[in-house]
This record gives structure tokens, sequence and C-alpha cells, in this order.
């Protein structure tokens, strides 16, 4: 009998990649071309797919499947991930789903068993693009067959040009000539997916003159997808991008109630403010940390040797708080009040209140334009720290109230955006330097020396330059910012 796995050796056994995928559908007397690369050896391997009966995994474009090649098996979950998908694979000889991946989709199974709902083999050839530095994209011809039983009920083939390392234009220029020799486009979807007539729809957003129920509920429902699909790298990896993706999430949403708080029932707004503002609060302290490490890695770049030195030990010393805090943070979302709150806003998000307004999108984004206007002229000459910093948040409500009317006002409403965000971007730069010297504090705090002071004086200095390149454009950017708000919203 083998000895059971710690929860650290188990984690440690998870390997996670990246991947960009483009998928071509061809016929099924297609050959591949000569690309000019690498013929790899022909692989057959057969993948059990996992997901409850009301497929609540491939309702957010997951899968979960068990791969058997060669005698050896894994578990492979993949993840969509910003245009790319992220694949996490757990060498792994359990027949059923692995606790801790059915415990990284807990909030994604809603309470469901995982059960094998379809069983497909694949034999695959490939050619790898060689490039300088490292190996390039590979183009994969599979042939699939549909298994049910020892009977082939199904067959289709397919190609996917996959790479690791973000190659977009060699990824389109394989597709070119893929294209060239018969492959035609490909609906995107996941093989289990095409097996099972699987729909792989992309949520349109409402007409223009839909109501504010149906935009609201549209762009609800769209971050709780981000969330749902962060979650389970948040509770795996802990990852930074993954707790940022969340927090922002969190923040749109409490941001797109507070712009229709007035108009809909409080018995039905109030608690879903609250608990995002809780659930903002949940992410907070990753995230400030993980900004604050970004912070000083970035400055120790720009440092001699000499001067890095006491930066590396203090971020070691921060790396073991984001350990304990990490910690912290997933007790929390193991918690029932963060899985009932999801819940809750999930079923919230489904069937929102009616708004009891007159009043369009166009008019609650206006309206927090105009909020921001107002506290920017409240600035006089005065750009305090505070003031601009209250200016940012400002800013990020009126951007997140544009997005909701995106459909509604064509290219004004898609500038202001844009010209929102680069000022919101600034404004982070400054409120950035802003926190170094708090950080300093800190670093000064667990660093001594002389050469820790000086290090400390030249970081104080780069912070202050900072702050003070943000007071000067200030005035330049938000003019521009003004002037597009105006178009979008006269």
């Amino acid at each position: 009998m083998q000895p059971l796995q710690t929860a650290d050796a188990v984690l440690h056994s998870i390997k996670a990649v990246t991947e960009t995928e483009r998928k071509l559908s061809v016929e099924a007397d297609f050959r591949l071309p000569d690309l000019s690369g690498r013929l790899l050896p022909r692989r057959v391997f057969t993948s059990t797919y996992y997901d409850t009966l009301d497929h609540c995994l491939a309702r957010s474009k997951i899968t979960l499947r068990r791969r058997v090649e060669n005698g050896s098996a894994a578990w492979q979950l993949k993840l969509p991930l910003n245009g790319a998908r992220r694949e996490i694979e757990l060498k792994e000889t359990s027949k059923t789903p692995p606790p801790h991946i059915v415990d990284a989709l807990i909030v994604l199974l809603e309470g469901k068993h995982l059960v094998p709902i379809a069983h497909l083999q694949t034999s695959r050839k490939a050619i790898r693009m060689e490039q300088d530095g490292g190996p390039g994209p590979e183009v994969m011809l599979d042939t699939v067959s549909v298994l049910r039983g020892r009977s082939v009920i199904q067959q289709f083939r397919e190609l996917e040009i996959e790479s690791l390392n973000g190659q977009e234009e060699e990824v389109d220029r394989l597709a070119a000539a893929l294209y060239e020799v018969g492959a035609r486009d490909h609906d995107g979807r996941p093989k289990v997916f095409r097996a099972l007539s699987i729909p792989y729809d992309v949520p349109h957003a409402p007409p223009a003159d839909a109501s504010v129920d149906d935009h609201l509920r549209y762009r609800l429902l769209e971050q709780i997808q981000i969330l749902k699909r962060c979650d389970p790298i948040v509770r795996l990896f802990g990852e930074s991008e993954a707790v940022h993706q969340i927090r922002v999430a969190a923040r749109r949403m409490r941001t797109m109630l507070l712009a229709v708080r007035k108009h809909v029932p409080a018995d039905w707004v109030e608690p879903l403010i609250s608990g995002l503002k809780w659930l903002s609060e949940v992410f907070g302290g990753a995230r400030d940390l993980d900004v604050q490490m970004r912070y000083f890695r970035r400055e120790a770049k720009e440092l001699k040797a000499r001067d890095r030195r006491p930066l590396e030990r203090f971020l070691r010393h921060l790396q073991t708080e984001r350990d304990m805090i990490q910690r912290t943070l997933i007790d929390e979302i193991k918690s029932a009040r963060y899985l009932g709150f999801v819940c809750k806003l999930l079923q919230s998000a489904e069937a929102p209140a009616v708004v009891n307004s007159d009043r369009t999108l166009t008019d609650i984004a206006a309206g927090q334009f105009r909020k921001l206007r107002k506290t920017v002229r409240r600035l006089k000459h005065s750009l305090s720290d505070n003031a601009l910093h209250r200016v940012r948040i400002k800013t990020k409500r009126a951007r997140y109230a544009a997005e909701l009317t995106r459909v509604c006002g064509g290219k004004a409403i898609t500038r202001f955006i844009k010209s929102a965000e680069k000022f919101q971007d600034m404004l982070g730069a400054h409120q950035d330097a802003v926190l170094a010297e708090r950080y300093v504090r800190d670093f000064l705090k667990h660093q001594s020396g002389k050469q820790a002071a000086f290090t400390a004086g030249l970081l104080v200095a780069r912070a202050e330059r900072q702050r003070q390149i943000v007071r000067e454009e200030f005035r330049a950017k938000w003019k521009r910012l003004k002037k597009r708000g105006k178009r979008a919203w006269s």
C-alpha cells in the first residue's frame, strides 16, 4: 500500500502552464503539409472527462479529464485565462477526481458531484517548429474517437496550433499556411464539447435598447465568471494575477450596484454591496502585499548590486509574510460565509431586481462622470496625496459605469473608457509612489545599517520624483479626459 501524500507534496507535484491554442477544422482526408519543423513520434491517449450532470464546468468553459498514455495517468484541468488557457496537471493514479482538484473546484461545482461524462481516444500526429532560443509552436493533427464501452460511436479530426510562449505572429503564420491546404475555421470548442454537442456560445451583450436590468445582469454575470475561473488558481497556487482579477471583479460589481442603488429595492442591493466590499477586503491583504513585492522587485532592478542586497533580504521577509497571508486567504475562501455569498451573488445576478426608474444606462454613467468632475473641481490648486487618491477612486467608478453602457454609445464612450483607464493608471502610479514611502518605513524596521539607510534614501527620492511627475501631468491629462467625457455624455 502506498503512503498517503501530504497536502504540500501534492501541490508540489502539480504542474501549470499557460498555453495559447488555435483550433482549425479539417476533413477526414486532410494531411499535414511540410511545415519545416520536426516531426514528433505519434501519440495515442485515452481521456475520460468529468463534469456534473448539468455541466457546471462546461458552462464556464472548463474541462477536467483523466488522461492515460502508455500506461501512465494524469489529471488535467483547463481554465480559460485572458484569451489563453491555463492547463493544470497532476500526476495521479487515482481513477476518481483527486481531492485537491475537487476542493479547488468547489465554487464551480455548486455542491454537485463530478461524474464521467465522456470517453475519448485521440491519435495525434504533431510537428514542432524550432525557433531561436527554444522550441516554437506545435501543430497537431488529432483523430478523435468517441467511445461507448469498446465501440466507436463518433469520429472527427481537427488541427491545433499550440504555443506556450505567446508566439502570436508565428501562430498566425502557421494558420495561414494550413488554410491554404484546406483547413477551415473552428468554433473553438474543446473536443469533449464537440463529442457531446455542448454549445460554446459566447454571451452577447444586450442590445442598446434593452432594459437596465438586462445590462446589469449581463455585466454582473460577466464578472462572476471571472471570479469562478480565477478561484481555483487562488486555491491551488495563490497566484498574484488571479487574486487581482477577483478583487477587480468585486470592485466592478460593487460600482455597478452603487450606480443603481437608489433605483432598486434596498433589501436586494444592500446585502450585495456590503458583501462585495467584504469580498474585496478578503483579497485585499494578499493583493496589497503582492503590489509591495512587485514594487521592490522593480526598484531593485534599477539599483547597483551593492545597494540591492538589503532589498533582497527584505523581499525574502515579505515572501514569508505573503505565505502566511495566503493561508489566511485560503481559510476565508473555504468558509461558509464566502461560499454562501458567492452563491447568493450568482442567484441575485441571474434574477436582478427591477430598476424602478426611467433612467437609462447613459444617465447612470453620466451621473458618475459628473461626480468625478465635481471631485476634481474641489481640488482647486491643491493636489494632495489624499485628494488625488479620491480622484482615482471616482475615475474608476466613472469608468466602470461607462463600461455598462459601451454597447449604447459607440466610439465616444469607447474613447472615454480608454482615456479613463490611462488617467486611472497615471493616478495609480502616484498612489504606488505614496505607498512606497510606507513600504520604505516597513523596510527600515527590518533592515538596519548604513547600506540599508542609503538604499532607503534612494527609494524615497525615486518615489517623490514619480509623485512630482504625476502632479505636473495631472491638469493636461484631466483636460483630455474631461473633453472625452463631455462628448460621451452630451
